[in-house]
């Protein structure tokens, strides 16, 4: 499909994010009700903020006048609590929160205060475990051990790849790699879906793997795939020279790409046995898309066609049957991605106890594909 294709989801997405951002005084959005479009909001980003300010740096890209650079500063400013708690969580935010600044707009703060998670994140490592343990400050930190972990935690991976170029940190690469490539080894299947989390001991033996989030212990939730396909992919699109990365994630994605329905709209998981009768999970469906561009940037034009391809697909339907208005009589703000399902399950705290709404991961990942996919930013730079 052709760039003109793409823009008017991305200029619906445009004015969504001006929405939020004119409602976001002193909190940042988590998810919104599909019904109306209304914001549940936390003071801190929770682990999910740091998506509405990548957000704010690719919308400042689009359109500086209309997005100026102190709307992402100010949002990045309500996150700077979270920046040394002890939860692998922080990478996705501060990545795309604070590194996403420093690569698009050279920021100096943005620079600053993800290189501070960074380094928090690399003391983390555990050489016991070969991996960053979930951490006593990560969500859902009740419900776990000191040594749980879980394909989640790979978030941590993208910041300190980062990092560890920003500053030459061997110490930051290391990490990095031993966090990847533990955790892959212990929550990837050998049928290549995935399982989202284990309990180790304190050598670092896995007690038992299970899917606290997804339909049933030994379920491939939705999620947990598709986190575990853009950590994977993004590692093989800014580490070419490792392999490993570049197969697990082709491995990965082929999953997917076979398993999900004909309409490419992800069930919240793919084993519940009430399946089509069942939540879509459209954030799910967002980070597959996003992972399959970084694959596709990975493999090459040739390599990565089938992906590029994939994705498109995919940021169609999405765009196309999701993303308000679905309707030409449809009251809802546009540019809300509805459909997505945080989970289905009973234990899960009140905050993300939603289904079919809007969350704000599933709205970030949608607009950097359509950001790509429009030539905002050159496939690799994110």
């Amino acid at each position: 499909m052709s760039e003109s294709q793409y823009l008017p989801a991305r200029e619906r997405m445009l004015k969504r994010i001006a929405e939020t951002r004119d409602t976001a005084r002193s909190g940042l959005p988590h998810w919104a009700s599909a019904a109306d479009g209304k914001w549940t909001f936390t003071p801190d980003g929770d682990w999910t903020g740091g998506a509405f300010v990548g957000e704010l740096w690719l919308a400042h890209l689009a359109d500086r006048s209309q997005f100026p650079i102190e709307d992402a500063r100010a949002a990045l400013s309500r996150m700077l609590p979270r920046a040394e708690r002890l939860t692998a969580f922080k990478g996705f935010g501060f990545y795309h929160a604070g590194a996403l600044g420093s690569i698009l707009f050279k920021e100096e703060n943005a620079r600053a205060v993800a290189l501070t998670a960074a380094r928090s994140l690399r003391d983390m490592f555990d050489p016991h475990l070969g991996l960053i343990p979930l951490g006593r400050d990560a969500e859902e930190a009740s419900a776990v051990g000191a040594s749980e972990s879980s394909i989640d935690s790979l978030q941590a991976t993208g910041l300190l790849y980062w990092a560890a170029d920003e500053l030459s940190d061997a110490r930051m690469e290391e990490v990095a790699n031993a966090h990847m490539r533990r955790v892959l080894e212990i929550h990837v299947r050998q049928d290549n879906s995935v399982i989202q989390s284990s309990t180790l001991d304190h050598t670092g033996k896995v007690l038992r793997t299970h899917t606290h989030k997804g339909y049933s212990d030994i379920s491939t939730w939705g999620r947990a795939q598709g986190w575990a396909m853009l950590y994977t992919a993004h590692a093989a699109m800014v580490r070419p020279d490792e392999p490993l990365w570049r197969d697990y994630a082709v491995r990965l994605l082929d999953w997917w790409i076979d398993h999900v329905p004909a309409d490419l709209i992800a069930f919240w998981d793919f084993d519940d046995p009430a399946i089509p009768n069942t939540s879509r999970d459209t954030a799910a469906t967002a980070i597959a898309a996003a992972a399959a561009l970084r694959l596709a940037s990975a493999l090459g034009p040739e390599g990565g066609a089938k992906y590029r391809l994939f994705a498109e697909r995919t940021v169609t339907q999405l765009s196309s049957k999701y993303l308000t208005p679905t309707a030409p009589d449809d009251p809802r703000p546009p540019g809300m991605l509805t459909g997505g399902c945080f989970t289905r399950t009973a234990i899960v705290r009140d905050i993300d106890a939603a289904q079919n709404v809007e969350l704000i991961f599933g709205s970030y990942f949608l607009f950097e594909c359509l950001a790509i996919l429009t030539d905002l930013v050159p496939p690799g730079w994110i």
